[in-house]
């Protein structure tokens, strides 16, 4: 029998959120229901809201959660209720091309619950990233379900749903960064911070946080950063390389999305350094760059999707490295709030007021 629990909901485009009454099923094979006990406050989420990323509504918003396996379908066996586990958005198929490849943090056939959850009048939601989890119970494949220790805060584990990950597999998947590195990161909101922490982890030697809020600046010397630019009143493009004797950065994390942004990303990054793209574009910017310097400055150019993560592999070992004091989830938590009030943290997190609010349930 489907459980009615509470949910925030985006009704249309740019229109505020409000709490409504979903409807759960049942697991059915291959699904979990999991109750959430955590839940961070993404900017992805907003971009569901304002209509940015489809226009399916209503949805179901968040997805940075954590919390407990409350029940599970048929043919369930990777967890069983009780777990305490992270959801993410990439639960890998194991069959597609990627994944025989042996690389499935690109699966292109990644899963969600085959099941809708509605409201009462059966009005079918769309969950954000395929979760859901702005609700006291959601219902996802169970491949989504990942297994942490749970010494670990659910308020802190949430985040390595979304934000968190991208940001420290931009640096320890997609942009490879080793011991004695320089790194530079431009644009600190919560996913270049945890690129930062990322980093920090890997062994830079020297971390370069570039942004246009002293308080985003200052916050990521707390990250990691060991210099910061202000590119209000510096170039940080020139501003990088007089940090790296001239040279450039060997890694160079773009972390807002825009094509400006990402011009000085691949001007900022030594001959044959490498430029992550981790923030996310809108769909009608565009980028250009004459081709011989391109071809001229060699390196790579990548895109790193979710840190190019593979949960079962990542998250747990970012749990415990937390939980061994190396790496300070809670650091990304600036709040945490009820329920009803996610539409005023959506206001914080466009002032810039937050690094992450967190929904705990």
């Amino acid at each position: 029998m489907a459980q009615e629990v509470r949910g925030v909901i985006a009704p249309g485009r740019n229109q505020p959120v409000r709490i409504d009454t979903v409807l759960v099923p049942d697991p059915g094979p291959g699904e979990a229901v999991v109750a959430i006990q955590a839940c961070g406050v993404c900017h992805t989420d907003l971009h569901y809201r304002e209509g940015g990323i489809t226009d399916e509504f209503p949805f179901l918003l968040g997805h940075e959660a954590a919390g407990v396996v409350e029940s599970v379908g048929e043919g369930v066996t990777d967890v069983a209720p009780g777990d305490f586990v992270i959801l993410n958005w990439r639960a890998v198929c194991g069959r597609c091309r990627a994944c025989r490849r042996g690389r499935p943090w690109y699966c292109f056939d990644t899963r969600n619950a085959g099941q809708k959850m509605t409201l009462t009048d059966g009005t079918v939601l769309a969950p954000a990233l395929g979760i859901g989890a702005f609700a006291e119970k959601t219902l996802v494949a169970a491949g989504q379900c990942t297994k942490v220790d749970p010494a670990v805060s659910p308020q802190a584990a949430g985040l390595l749903g979304c934000g968190v990950m991208a940001g420290i597999g931009a640096a320890l998947n997609t942009g490879d960064v080793g011991r004695g590195d320089t790194v530079a990161v431009i644009g600190c909101g919560g996913v270049g911070d945890a690129a930062i922490a990322g980093a920090r982890l890997a062994g830079a030697a020297k971390i370069i946080a570039v942004d246009i809020d002293d308080r985003k600046l200052a916050t990521a010397r707390t990250m990691g950063a060991t210099h910061t630019v202000d590119s209000r009143t510096a170039d940080p493009v020139e501003a990088i390389r007089e940090l790296t004797d001239g040279f450039g950065a060997d890694v160079v994390i773009e972390a807002v999305g825009r094509p400006e942004t990402y011009k000085q990303a691949f001007y900022a990054r030594d001959l044959a350094g490498t430029v992550v793209l981790v923030g996310v574009p809108t769909p009608d910017m565009t980028l250009e760059l004459p081709l011989l310097d391109v071809f001229g400055r060699g390196g790579a150019l990548k895109s790193s999707w979710y840190g190019d993560c593979l949960p079962s592999r990542d998250f747990p070992m970012l749990v415990d490295l937390h939980l061994q004091g190396r790496l300070d989830l809670d650091r990304f938590v600036s709040e945490t709030i009820a329920l009803d009030e996610v539409e005023k943290a959506f206001e914080r997190m466009q002032r810039g007021d937050v690094l992450r609010s967190v929904v705990v349930l």
